[in-house]
């Protein structure tokens, strides 16, 4: 009976060993605007480190320019053993890390390829000033124009049919490349 017991104490202590060595996609927040320094930094440690980014047209009074910015404000995601997560919120910019159900989140590997994927897809064009889109619904479906203005959720077109410009919701229109 003795002899069990430490049998199932050595079996707990190989276990845990095991798990410590183990890789995880782990979450961690970070401070505002900070995710691209704080990706640097834990790159720098040599932790495998993921800011996912998107391209968005950003508007000046002057210009239009496509910056990438964070896809999920303040999050990073990074892959490394527990004790080296527990270490990195000592880095600079590193504000928590991120916990469900009283653990460090664990995020799979098949939903970092999703987020992946969906990033390769939206990055595929990048609507700017002077393309042609197509109106997918409403009184105007199917009409055509060049895009004068990007707004927040709206897009301000040019109909050449018509001598016009009218304002669009973004999710009404496509690009006319992606519909041919």
């Amino acid at each position: 009976m003795k002899n069990s017991r430490i049998f199932v104490y050595v079996m707990e202590k190989k276990e845990l060993k095991i798990n410590a060595d183990k890789t995880s996609w782990y979450v961690l927040y970070t401070a505002p605007r900070a995710e691209k320094q704080v990706r640097d930094r834990i790159d720098a440690l040599g932790i495998e480190c993921w800011l996912p980014l998107h391209r968005a047209p950003r508007v000046w009074s002057d210009r239009v320019k496509i910056v990438e910015l964070p896809l999920f404000n303040s999050y990073l995601f990074v892959r490394c053993t527990d004790p080296e997560l527990r270490n990195l919120t000592r880095v600079y910019g590193v504000a928590r890390i991120v916990y469900y159900n009283g653990k460090p989140a664990v995020v799979r590997q098949k939903e970092i390829d999703a987020i992946q994927e969906f990033l390769d897809q939206a990055s595929e064009h990048v609507l700017c000033p002077g393309e042609e889109v197509e109106i997918l619904c409403g009184a105007m479906k199917h009409v055509s124009g060049k895009v004068k203005k990007i707004k927040k959720n709206h897009l301000v077109l040019y109909l050449e049919q018509l001598g016009a410009t009218v304002c669009v919701k973004l999710d009404d229109v496509a690009w006319v490349d992606r519909l041919k």
